[in-house]
């Protein structure tokens, strides 16, 4: 495989990642909701597309109540937001693998077997094998906790350390983090070894922390657009809308999620960079 873009999942493995059963995923693509490609040996293969389309399914089905016909239909309505991504998008791909590498690497200095650290940090050798191989299927939390297992942070993980500092970023040209979770894309605002973290969180319907996490620091977020709700310290219900602004320190355990119906984005800050 030449990049996360050519990567196909099994059916167990696209089901376990898209949170569903997969006797789940035969039913729907009985009922024409998804149609996965097929080997030369005739077995389903799941594209990241196909994936993201499988989430947007889910999303549908448990939080909007939508049955097979209604839910193809609004897949359908957003069909032009959710073209396959074109050659720029692409290329930016291919350094999408990375994050899977670098726990790999971690892994093997520890001296330390899937089965060890998957134990550790509870879950499954099979997911911690799968995120090393593609670098995809955990939760924003789920990484968050592996990265401080190996005594690291995310955004090194993500190699934003490694780029060149730049004093002036322009609109639309902000660079991505890896995609590991799905309908979570992280944008650089600022680059370089900086004091603070500045990223845009861009979430879609439905995408969520799937779990809470704390670090050192403090942490500052401002929605942009649409709607999200933070937990903070497990029984602490924050609903934030377009203008909201949410300060607090990042020991505190914090989870979130889009309560929104479509697309929400975030200004985030924390410091130091520490997430």
């Amino acid at each position: 495989m030449s990049g996360a873009g050519n990567i196909r999942y099994k059916v167990a493995e696209a089901a376990r990642l898209a949170g569903v059963s997969a006797s789940t995923l035969r039913l729907w693509e009985t009922q024409g909701l998804v149609v996965p490609e097929r080997s030369a040996t005739g077995h389903r293969q799941y594209t990241e597309a196909d994936l993201a389309r499988l989430k947007r399914i889910s999303w549908f089905r448990a939080e909007r109540g939508l049955n097979p016909a209604a839910i193809r239909e609004a897949l359908d309505a957003e069909s032009t937001a959710n073209d396959e991504p074109g050659p720029a998008a692409l290329s930016e791909s291919n350094i999408d693998l990375q994050v899977g590498r670098k726990l790999r690497s971690l892994r093997h200095a520890a001296g330390k077997t899937l089965e060890q650290v998957a134990g550790d940090v509870g879950i499954a050798p099979s997911v911690l094998s799968t995120l090393e191989r593609t670098s995809q299927g955990v939760s924003v939390a789920v990484l968050h906790n592996l990265a401080e297992y190996f005594g690291t942070t995310v955004s090194s993980l993500s190699g934003e350390e490694e780029l060149q500092a730049r004093v002036l970023v322009r609109a639309g040209e902000w660079r991505n983090w890896p995609r590991t979770t799905p309908g979570v894309t992280v944008q650089l605002l600022a680059e370089g070894q900086n004091q603070m973290d500045c990223h845009r969180f861009v979430l879609a319907a439905g995408a969520s922390s799937e779990g809470a996490y704390r670090h050192d620091g403090e942490e500052f977020v401002y929605v942009l657009s649409g709607r999200v709700e933070f937990v903070l310290d497990g029984d602490q219900f924050y609903d934030l809308h377009p203008g909201d602004s949410l300060y607090f320190e990042s020991r505190r355990r914090h989870a979130w999620s889009n309560r929104h119906d479509g697309e929400t984005i975030l200004l985030w800050i924390n410091t130091p960079p520490t997430f």
